[in-house]
């Protein structure tokens, strides 16, 4: 239970939505919120500096109806950790978890991300100490492994220290980081998946809850590997083609009916309008819009307008009508999609 009262529940089989580092703000997780009322949402990795030091009610702030919402953290130093968790848990969050997969320089030269892979005493130890201080889970997202690790004992060691520091949920991006030679995007691409390993560390660690992220682009194929671990992370497939959300409660949580992408942009309108009227410039949210109509006729022309007439002064709901005509009258008559859901935009 958060401080708020409310009681966050986790269930077997659940599907979150990945931490992106530019992309997954506070106006990408109201949208996804509107195709998804289950789904677990992640914000970006925030520095323990950042939260301790920076601007606090810029970078924490999220509307209430994103809840579930997990607070992700970057850093290596336990003081810190505690006092960024304790500030995450009176925000209201209602998870608060350690990067330990993020591979770029910049997360290196800080000592948090992948690197953080070669410590896992380290890991354990900030691990302990947060669970120690906060009452909301607290929780790992890492690798298999870095640069010339053994996957097999790399993940194991780090995933059965925190265990023992009291850690039960853990999100394994299936593949290794090579912090030495690829870019950020290429370790989202180049090193190999080992999607089996994941699943042998849930079928050898029973007990603990296990989440698999990495390449999963489509809800079938989350369905698929929920046949083998507790939980599903969608990253990049949940934000170029976000309307395969709609179907995240049915498929997933096995509760009636689904959301349709207007269904969504209607939901999501009062917020713009809200924001509008606060100053938040419209293309900071229509951004997170564009691939909601991945693959149906007039889609093209959504993104256009958006693109388009988001960013000019004054710009209002009027962009988001002009731009929902091109698609609403084919999605209206229920027109096939030309693209399965969930394809790479």
């Amino acid at each position: 239970m958060n401080p708020n009262g409310k009681v966050l529940e986790y269930q077997s089989h659940r599907l979150a939505i990945a931490p992106m580092m530019d992309w997954t703000d506070r106006h990408c997780r109201v949208l996804h919120r509107m195709l998804t009322r289950r789904a677990l949402l992640y914000t970006e990795m925030l520095t323990t500096g950042a939260v301790l030091h920076g601007d606090r009610a810029r970078l924490m702030v999220f509307s209430p109806v994103e809840h579930p919402v997990a607070l992700q953290l970057g850093g290596s130093d336990a003081a810190d950790l505690v006092a960024a968790a304790r500030i995450g848990e009176a925000e209201g969050y209602d998870e608060i978890n350690l990067n330990v997969g993020c591979p770029s320089d910049r997360v290196q030269s800080g000592r948090f991300g992948a690197c953080l892979m070669r410590e896992p005493e380290l890991v354990a130890e900030c691990m302990a100490a947060m669970a120690a201080a906060v009452r909301v889970p607290v929780t790992v997202k890492c690798r298999i492994g870095v640069d010339d690790q053994d996957p097999e004992e790399s993940l194991f060691q780090l995933v059965d220290l925190c265990a023992s520091a009291g850690v039960k949920l853990f999100v394994v991006h299936a593949r290794k980081a090579l912090l030495k030679g690829l870019s950020p995007k290429e370790n989202r691409d180049v090193p190999p998946l080992d999607y089996p390993l994941v699943w042998r560390l849930k079928r050898e660690r029973p007990a603990l809850t296990i989440v698999i992220n990495g390449g999963i682009g489509s809800l079938d194929e989350a369905q698929e590997h929920l046949r083998h671990v507790d939980g599903v992370m969608l990253g990049r497939a949940a934000y170029h083609t976000p309307d395969i959300l709609g179907a995240v409660d049915a498929r997933i949580f096995g509760e009636a009916g689904g959301v349709s992408g207007l269904q969504a942009v209607e939901a999501y309108r009062d917020y713009l309008a809200a924001e509008l009227a606060r100053g938040t410039h419209l293309a900071a949210m229509t951004r997170h819009m564009l691939g909601l109509f991945h693959g149906v006729p007039g889609a093209r022309t959504w993104r256009r307008i958006l693109t388009v007439e988001s960013v000019k002064p004054g710009a209002g709901l009027e962009v988001i009508d002009r731009a929902l005509a091109a698609v609403s009258g084919f999605e209206a008559q229920g027109v096939p999609r030309g693209l399965e859901a969930g394809q790479a935009a």
